[in-house]
């Protein structure tokens, strides 16, 4: 009885392939561009303190801000995914980040610049349960690992372009204002694009789950193989693994707001290097992040335990950013060193997001994503006020060791939740 599903599952593969290959591309490009208005501002930070004379700790108040709206609007986004769908919240998202972009630019003074951070934290909030739930949806199983891949991929290509665009533009056009309008528009483009391309981005269609086929039929030794009783919206919330992802998000974010906002300034004092040499190291890491979830898309279908390649991956990264931290390096090698560092977190990128989709009940990807995805915005709003603090009072090194410690602590979280996704996998298995 199994031949006749697997041939017309043949059947329709070049129709799925090229369906799937239009929605991760869509979500790809969407991910990308939430990333790079993370970075709207910070890199135009040296320029902001020439205008107006604030300090590294007063801006990253804006940091903060972006990432407490972010925070707090992707918990509820998450909600509000599973009940109106992802589409039209992934529309309004991108039209807050032109907004954001506008403001920026018109800046005036600090109450200007905190409204543009209020918006583009705004237009970040549902990003992860809209991409992942659209992605869940409309990506059949067998490419599922790849969506995923991709979608890591390209949000660290959107970190690793902003600080390039941003202080780019302002350095050729002698004013951070035209950046800041530029990206309003790079926003505005997006949006088109999504709008012509909305029937590949409809989580809610009919087509959906004909085009993901057997993903309403979980793998065998699956958690969601069992069928779960409907249950209240918010029992997810009891559960110790979605808490235990939560911390390991804030954690892996603490380390990643110290490179990408303040490891250029930090190793600028350390090594002596001039700020546009020490600046590629946000763009390095970024860009082996990204070479890193290639690879890490393939490791996810062939690895049964995922939080032995993220402990891995993640302790090699955190060991780089400490030998950068003890200054015993020449200069531009540890430009190299910390940029490759970023290869280790890409790598593990895949493997993070599928070991969350394991650990979710079914129903409620929306949700668990929201939630979870959370602990990401509350680690940026967190450490960039300490790593600002630390910066100002010439704690370079420790910029390094910070971030390393973080991503230790990180391990000791995504090590947790996978013995417990291995544990409920024996009992689902046992009991079928």
């Amino acid at each position: 009885m199994n031949r006749p599903a697997s041939t017309t599952l043949q059947n329709q593969a070049p129709d799925t392939l090229r369906s799937d290959a239009r929605t991760i591309g869509l979500i790809g490009l969407a991910h990308g561009s939430s990333h790079f208005f993370h970075l709207l501002l910070p890199p135009l930070f040296p320029w902001l303190i020439k205008d107006f004379g604030y300090s590294y700790a007063e801006l990253s108040v804006l940091v903060s801000l972006f990432f407490i709206v972010s925070g707090t609007g992707q918990a509820l986004a998450g909600f509000a995914v599973d009940r109106f769908g992802a589409r039209p919240i992934l529309f309004a998202a991108l039209g807050s980040f032109a907004v954001a972009g506008l403001i920026a630019s018109t800046a005036q003074g600090y109450a200007m610049l905190l409204a543009a951070s209020f918006f583009a934290g705004l237009g970040n909030a549902p990003f992860h349960p809209v991409d992942f739930t659209i992605l869940n949806k409309r990506v059949s199983p067998q490419r599922i690992g790849h969506g995923f891949s991709v979608h890591g991929l390209s949000g660290n290509i959107g970190w690793a372009l902003a600080p390039l665009f941003m202080a780019g533009i302002t350095t050729a056009t002698g004013s951070w204002r035209t950046a800041c309008f530029c990206g309003a528009m790079w926003a505005l483009t997006v949006l088109v694009i999504m709008v012509l391309n909305r029937d590949a981005l409809d989580d809610r269609a009919e087509a959906a789950n004909a085009s993901a086929g057997t993903a309403a039929k979980p793998a065998a030794g699956s958690v969601n193989a069992v069928a779960a009783p409907k249950e209240h919206p918010m029992a997810f919330m009891k559960l110790p693994s979605v808490w235990l992802c939560f911390s390991f998000f804030f954690w892996s974010t603490c380390a990643l707001s110290a490179i990408q906002s303040f490891a250029s300034p930090a190793m600028q004092a350390m090594y002596g290097l001039p700020l546009s040499v020490t600046a590629l190291i946000v763009t390095g890491y970024m860009l082996c992040g990204a070479a890193g979830m290639v690879v890490g898309g393939f490791l996810v279908g062939r690895v049964q335990r995922l939080e032995k390649v993220i402990s891995i991956c993640m302790l090699g990264s955190g060991l780089l950013l400490f030998v950068v931290g003890t200054g015993w390096l020449p200069g531009m090698a540890a430009v190299i060193v910390a940029s490759v560092a970023g290869l280790g977190t890409g790598l593990a990128g895949p493997s993070r997001d599928m070991l969350i989709k394991r650990a979710a009940p079914p129903g409620a990807t929306g949700r668990v994503y929201g939630t979870v995805y959370s602990g990401l915005d509350l680690g940026f709003c967190l450490a960039a006020p300490v790593f600002g603090y630390m910066l100002d009072h010439h704690m370079n090194n420790a910029v390094f060791y910070g971030s390393a410690m973080a991503l230790l602590l990180s391990v000791v979280s995504a090590v947790v939740v996978g013995d417990g996704v291995s544990k409920k996998n024996k009992a689902a298995m046992a009991a079928a």
